[in-house]
């Protein structure tokens, strides 16, 4: 158990690709940080032995985002762990790729209800139990200002996450509580690679005038900026992607 001066933050995702590297960044910053994982126990489990091994604190939590239940219990366990929470970051998602027409409305649901009920559950356990002086961080994408093809569904979903972000922003800001997105452009995680070819993924590399793809840490930095020292950037929605457009 440690003292309240303890800085605490909840990982959503948090077991693998940005989220992973977000976890191990915060527990680098001097937060003691919970990784919630959907199912993967291994993967949530090597995660937390990473940061032990690097002087760090943390422990693993499951839970469905979507299911308030499992949610709160997270936030329970952080509290019981380490006396409370400053930081939520919520990173977890889910991306279904078709155009409009074709895609399956069994995927949209499922998309629906991680990314934008999933992000409403986080952000509402986060709202009531978040300490004075803390951040909530959502995830977003910079598919919705690329308007991409075949990003119609995941985009819409993150469309109202931002609309989310930015309004709970103004609800809490007299209890000292900021609330941004993150909304990274490609980035070499599994779920960006997943079923693309090397010839598209250099072409989507090339688009972006550093030519390359993102990284996770490239993203983790900004979020790392959000919950320590950013406690002027408030109701935003930054695009982290290296300037493509």
């Amino acid at each position: 158990m440690t003292s309240t001066e303890q800085r605490v933050a909840i990982v959503t995702g948090g077991s693998r690709g940005i989220g992973r590297e977000t976890a191990e960044r915060l527990a680098a910053d001097g937060f003691a940080v919970v990784i919630n994982y959907a199912g993967n126990k291994a993967e949530a489990d090597a995660a937390v032995e990473a940061i032990q091994k690097a002087g760090g604190q943390a422990v693993a939590a499951q839970a469905d985002v979507a299911d308030e239940t499992a949610v709160s219990a997270v936030f329970d366990l952080a509290e019981q762990t380490y006396g409370g929470v400053d930081v939520a970051v919520h990173a977890a998602g889910i991306m279904t790729l078709a155009p409009l027409v074709d895609l399956d409305l069994d995927d949209f649901d499922r998309m629906s209800r991680t990314n934008i009920r999933g992000t409403f559950v986080v952000d509402q356990q986060a709202a009531r139990r978040l300490r004075p002086g803390g951040a909530i961080i959502n995830f977003s994408t910079t598919v919705v200002g690329l308007k991409l093809p075949t990003y119609t569904a995941y985009a819409a979903t993150k469309g109202a996450v931002e609309a989310l972000t930015t309004i709970l922003a103004k609800e809490l800001g007299t209890r000292d509580i900021t609330v941004n997105a993150v909304a990274p452009g490609p980035t070499a995680t599994a779920l960006f690679l997943d079923g693309k070819d090397d010839e598209l993924i250099a072409r989507m590399a090339a688009q972006n005038p550093r030519g390359r793809l993102g990284t996770p840490a490239d993203i983790a930095e900004v979020v790392a900026f959000l919950a320590g020292p950013g406690r002027w950037v408030n109701g935003q929605v930054i695009r982290v992607n290296g300037g493509i457009a």
